[in-house]
């Protein structure tokens, strides 16, 4: 059972990679035809296939597959540079910080982070900097700084509850669970899963009820179709049948007339 579990495992990776090699392979000949302006999005596409590193298993491809997302992920950012392209220019803050944190080049990533908070900042994204701010109170929590990995928390904190936003509030007690395990306070890092459980459970109930609703409110929508071409039909049945109506009081009548005239004559 083990020989086949691993088997499926190799398996499943080896096809993976196929396929990823497939897709890179198309659009790095998309780049051959398309003009210097346009290659910031499809540099970025081969960077996000070189991203998923973290599913290889051996750590020569893993830093290979990074090496390559930086590579690609530079050519990018100078792409989108040329052009001010704020949005690119964000993509290509957040793929740099994931890739250097995980070669735990903190100052890298730390620096490239703040980037990409500061644009969210200029825009005005609220979604963004919260997201950003948990990321770099990771990146701070990574190199022992609690003390300021906990205040870009309670200011992510502050921002999901001020926008009203459970499922980005859920993300920060994440981020304060890995933060109080990092300082070994159990009971605090139980108590932000627990929280982030609850807020979890929570918005998987709204998407039920409002699955409910859609299927009563569809059922509601048939019913009535229904009932409208039941009407339809009765109404078409009768204006079908008023001709033989017609013709058959039309036949009584005569029948009748005949009858009086018969009776008279007699």
């Amino acid at each position: 059972m083990k020989r086949l579990t691993t088997l499926l495992f190799i398996l499943t990776a080896t096809f993976k990679l196929s396929a990823h090699a497939g897709d890179l392979d198309s659009l790095k000949q998309k780049l051959q035809v398309t003009s210097d302006s346009l290659k910031g999005p499809i540099y970025t596409q081969i960077a996000a296939c070189y991203l998923n590193y973290d599913t290889v298993s051996t750590r020569r491809m893993k830093y290979y597959f990074q090496t390559e997302a930086l590579n690609y992920t530079m050519l990018a950012l100078h792409s989108y540079s040329s052009y001010n392209d704020t949005l690119g220019l964000r993509t290509s803050f957040n793929a740099l910080a994931k890739v250097y944190r995980s070669q735990r080049k903190f100052s890298q990533a730390k620096w490239f982070i703040l980037q990409s908070n500061t644009i969210s900042r200029q825009i005005k994204d609220t979604l963004n900097i919260i997201t950003s701010l948990v990321e770099l109170a990771a990146i701070k929590s990574d190199i022992k700084d609690y003390k300021l990995s906990k205040k870009d928390l309670n200011d992510a904190l502050a921002l999901s509850l001020k926008t009203r936003d459970p499922k980005k509030e859920s993300v920060v007690q994440v981020g304060y669970a890995e933060l109080y395990r990092k300082m070994n306070d159990f009971d605090k890092a139980a108590e932000a899963i627990k929280r982030h459980e609850f807020l979890d459970d929570s918005l998987n109930q709204v998407t039920v009820d409002s699955i409910a609703k859609v299927v009563a409110s569809d059922s509601i929508k048939i019913k009535k179709k229904d009932s409208v071409l039941a009407k339809k039909k009765v109404y078409t049945s009768n204006w079908k049948r008023r001709p033989m109506l017609r013709y058959a009081r039309h036949i009584t009548s005569l029948s009748f007339s005949s009858s009086s005239l018969l009776f008279s004559s007699l």
